[in-house]
């Protein structure tokens, strides 16, 4: 008897110090950004303006820059630093597509992250992490894929978006903007969050302006209702985050759960979704409860939009 007892003790420790080793090392993949690059030819032959300047062998591009789920809490100066660094990529257009909090006092931080981007056209949505705090979960919920209730805990979005808009952001909430940059003329609508039903996309529906050389649907979580009337409507891409990739993966970054109705094979990255283009950020935080990534490194997406083969 007190040998079999022995070796559930030893079976027991050696199961406990596997766990501590996964979660550190959940932890320590928290700052180990990645920019992640993507080429998309889907810009009708000589749309883009053409800078004598530049080589002419290097075809040109519309650089969109997509930032989703920083998740910030007061401190992250490393994330702080890699997020204001993006910056010397010269995105042609900025979108933030939510969750940019995980504690009420991270505001100031975001600005200082976010920083000399928001001095560049850029437009943002929101999701629920942005209006109300994160709050200590039973972990099973997410890997079991179930709907937590939000804690309902104010945070300060208001001032947050104030400084957006003051900065030159467009809140793209169900709203159909239409604005240049880049040299294109853009069409992007987004709606609030669909992960706890704030999605109102018939306030928004139909199809972009035909005379847009780019239309743009922007929302937080990939759900399938939402995604499915962006294509419907005509939209030639879809940004999106929400997912984490999956946050806790299989090696090779394959998502176990999305957090929402997607398919797991679309949890990140760049993806056909029927007629449309569909990119899904990793995100760049967790929620301040559950600070682990496992093979779903940081990330922030730069897609270089393109002309078509002649």
């Amino acid at each position: 008897m007190r040998k079999r007892l022995a070796q559930v003790a030893r079976v027991g420790a050696g199961l406990a110090g596997l766990g501590a080793a996964v979660f550190a090392f959940g932890v320590s993949e928290l700052t180990k950004f990645q920019l992640k690059t993507y080429e998309l030819p889907i810009l009708p032959p000589g749309t883009l303006p053409r800078n004598p300047l530049i080589d002419a062998s290097q075809p040109p591009a519309f650089t969109l820059l997509h930032l989703s789920d920083l998740h910030m809490i007061p401190g992250q100066k490393t994330k702080v630093e890699w997020v204001s660094a993006l910056d010397a990529l010269n995105p042609d257009l900025v979108v933030n597509t939510g969750d940019n909090l995980s504690d009420e006092r991270a505001v100031p931080d975001v600005l200082n992250a976010l920083g000399p981007l928001l001095d560049r056209p850029g437009v943002f949505v929101f999701g629920t992490n942005d209006y109300w705090a994160p709050r200590m979960v039973n972990p099973l919920q997410y890997l079991l894929d179930q709907k937590r209730e939000p804690s309902y805990v104010d945070l300060p979005w208001k001032g947050m978006r104030a400084a957006f808009i003051e900065h030159g952001w467009h809140d793209a909430t169900h709203a159909r903007l239409e604005f240049k940059a880049g040299g294109l003329k853009l069409a992007v609508t987004g709606t609030d969050d669909a992960h706890h039903d704030f999605d109102d996309y018939d306030s928004v529906a139909g199809a972009p302006n035909p005379a847009a050389d780019l239309a743009i649907g922007v929302t937080h979580a990939p759900y399938r209702r939402v995604l499915d009337r962006f294509e419907a409507d005509g939209y030639d891409l879809t940004l999106a985050g929400h997912t984490h990739g999956g946050q806790i993966c299989l090696p090779g970054g394959h998502a176990l759960v999305t957090n929402a109705d997607i398919d797991r094979g679309r949890a990140s990255g760049l993806h056909r979704y029927g007629t449309m283009w569909l990119e899904v950020s990793n995100g760049l935080g967790t929620s301040k409860f559950a600070p682990v990534r496992l093979f779903c490194r940081p990330s922030a997406s730069l897609i270089r939009i393109t002309e078509r083969p002649e």
